[in-house]
């Protein structure tokens, strides 16, 4: 593919707990077919390191990615056939990066997991590195934006960033795992949430096991 063709989903890793969404969302959209241009915050690198023991470097970000990219949610090295060819890297403090500009040809952009303080600076417009220029362009250019934040308990600030980032068209999607997906593993809670970030943003992928209704007419409430 030529680069002139190139449409990215653009993948934000901020600095809140959870680098494990962020790999099953990556996996979900190379598997998918979908090229990605990553965006993995300063604070984001702190997380990465303590849930993985693995050091995201800009020099060394293909094979850094490689070995997160293999790594499952408990930990452990998993046997995930991924190919990162169509990932392409922006360092955070690149704010001449492709991205930060509305004319750049991306599909939308998914921020996971999103922490507070990037939610902050998503709502207020702060641009501070590339991850908030990077959202405040897909916003103003009415692309798709899905925001996976990851806190709890929620303070009242936080709150009315999250109504503001609705407002603005933003899907605001707490990384709340669903239980009746018959899951027996933490992975499997993992793609659960990483399954509905793609179901927001319409691409396809078979990362969880969907609700279809129960036999005989019954019902629950709170389901899809």
């Amino acid at each position: 593919m030529s680069q002139h063709q190139r449409q990215p989903w653009i993948v934000g890793v901020s600095g809140a707990s959870g680098t494990p969404f962020a790999a099953a969302v990556l996996r979900g959209l190379l598997a998918a077919g979908e090229s990605v241009d990553l965006v993995v915050s300063r604070a984001s690198r702190l997380t990465l390191l303590d849930e993985t023991g693995i050091a995201f470097r800009d020099g060394h970000w293909q094979e850094d990615l490689r070995s997160w990219l293999a790594r499952g949610a408990d930990g452990k090295p998993h046997t995930f056939d991924v190919d990162i060819e169509g990932v392409r890297h922006w360092a955070a403090g690149d704010l001449g990066a492709g991205p930060s500009s509305g004319s750049y040809p991306a599909k939308g952009m998914l921020i996971v997991p999103a922490s507070t303080a990037c939610v902050a600076g998503v709502a207020l417009g702060l641009s501070k590195d590339l991850l908030q220029r990077a959202a405040s362009v897909t916003l103003k250019e009415r692309r798709k934006l899905v925001v996976a934040v990851r806190e709890t308990p929620l303070n009242g600030q936080t709150l009315k960033h999250l109504v503001s980032l609705d407002e603005a068209g933003a899907v605001v999607l707490p990384a709340s795992p669903a239980f009746y997906a018959g899951a027996t593993h933490i992975q499997d809670l993992v793609d659960f949430v990483a399954g509905r970030v793609l179901d927001a943003a319409g691409v396809p992928h078979d990362l969880y096991r969907r609700w279809e209704g129960e036999l005989g007419g019954g019902s629950r409430d709170s389901r899809g």
